[in-house]
């Protein structure tokens, strides 16, 4: 049994609002997703590449593409959300994960107007990634104000409030991650309370082994001692391969491979997050991988994504948030990953 309802009202609303945008928005998207399926000059697709390009059902299920706003921190620094939501709006976006809640010289906004202008916008907050703790008191972090992290999270209606924070607060044992494993499943509480999944945000790190018991990997520790119905995680694809990588072996050279997508498939409720970030293939850079736009790299995200919703009653259950960490030109960074994602087809 599928775990969301038959009509979700928030996606009827995004599908509905965008059907009235008109015919220019509409060509619009055409002229981008048509460029990025067929590149101009390009000969027309055969085989495998037509059903990527234009055949079959779409990899991407309706109404779930999101961007992790950190991706685009320059361009809302210097031109404010309300130019940066409209930017995403013509490119095809539904949601947004925030970084902050704060723009540079467009001046101040309140969290109210934060929400009215994503909402006029056809975009859904989805998350937002907070700091797990700080040696500052006064530090806006799930440990030193938790209340306010998540005041501000309801306030923007959101469903998912996070941490990019590893577990690493008490060190690297087994013990230490069980004990911010306690303090995971405190604010996942806490979260649930306000109608709210507290979510934790992979690096490759997570999936390092103790140093108390180098056979233990960390990131198991976590999915072992948090409560599933009180955390949960979004995986950032990328830093997942860029861990199977740099943690394929434990430090006496013994073998311990891992396949990221293995562990969503195995609890695949445990993952309503995914950050969508490419990586061509570099066994000489230290994590395997250098970061690039979504589409020109070697992830492969139609087996990833399809894997993943293929999974009876999961189709509509997760969302996909496109990022990099620094892209040369943020707009064509998330103008291109949108119009390569919506490309996506299931094999035929």
């Amino acid at each position: 049994m599928s775990r969301i309802s038959d009509i979700d009202p928030d996606l009827t609303h995004r599908l509905t609002r965008r059907g009235m945008l008109g015919v220019a928005a509409g060509a619009t998207a055409a002229a981008l997703l048509g460029a990025a399926a067929q590149p101009a000059g390009a000969a027309p697709a055969t085989g495998s590449d037509a059903s990527a390009a234009g055949r079959g059902r779409p990899v991407l299920p309706p109404g779930r593409l999101g961007i992790q706003l950190y991706s685009l921190r320059d361009k809302v620094s210097t031109l404010g959300f309300a130019p940066v939501f409209a930017e995403l709006e013509k490119y095809g976006y539904d949601e947004v994960e925030f970084a902050g809640y704060t723009q540079g010289s467009a001046g101040p906004i309140t969290l109210a107007r934060l929400k009215r202008l994503a909402r006029d916008h056809g975009l859904t907050p989805i998350g937002s990634h907070v700091g797990y703790y700080a040696s500052d008191p006064g530090a806006y972090t799930f440990a030193q104000n938790l209340t306010q992290v998540l005041d501000d999270a309801q306030a923007l209606g959101l469903k998912h409030i996070g941490t990019a924070s590893g577990p690493f607060r008490y060190g690297s044992t087994v013990d230490a991650w069980k004990r911010a494993a306690e303090e995971f499943n405190t604010y996942g509480a806490a979260a649930r309370a306000r109608g709210m999944k507290f979510y934790q945000h992979n690096h490759s790190d997570e999936f390092g082994f103790a140093t108390d018991d180098p056979k233990v990997r960390l990131y198991d520790v976590l999915l072992a001692e948090t409560d599933p119905d009180l955390v949960f995680l979004e995986m950032d694809i990328f830093w997942a391969y860029a861990g199977q990588f740099r943690f394929s072996r434990r430090a006496d050279g013994s073998p311990a491979p891992f396949e990221p997508l293995d562990y969503v498939l195995r609890q695949p409720h445990r993952y309503p997050l995914f950050h969508v970030k490419d990586g061509v293939s570099d066994p000489s850079n230290e994590f395997g991988y250098r970061m690039t736009d979504v589409g020109d790299g070697d992830i492969d995200y139609r087996r990833f994504i399809s894997a993943v919703t293929r999974l009876r009653g999961e189709r509509s259950a997760h969302h996909w948030q496109a990022e990099h960490d620094n892209p040369v030109e943020s707009f064509a960074f998330a103008r291109k990953s949108s119009a390569h994602l919506h490309s996506l087809r299931e094999k035929c």
